[in-house]
């Protein structure tokens, strides 16, 4: 068999596996990005003395308050 065949095998088999050990600590960092903005938003609810009730509600508010975005907006944001 040609010898640059094994040495591109060889390369693309070790390429593979570095983006699954990448794409494994992505996720890994993912998680751990949110549980630490988690934890931020209880810290920030605790600290207005919100109940778990009020701040449901809150939510609920401003959900309700906010503008309605069409499907052409959110596409337009994201070419932005």
């Amino acid at each position: 068999m040609n010898p640059k065949i094994t040495r591109l095998r060889e390369e693309h088999a070790k390429l593979k596996a570095k983006i699954s050990r990448l794409s494994a600590r992505g996720r890994d960092l993912e998680k751990q990005i949110l549980a630490l903005e988690n934890t931020d938003i209880i810290g920030l609810v605790r600290a207005q003395g919100l109940s778990l009730e009020d701040f449901a509600e809150l939510m609920q508010r401003l959900r309700d308050a906010a503008p309605a975005v069409t499907e052409e907006e959110e596409v337009e944001d994201a070419a932005w």
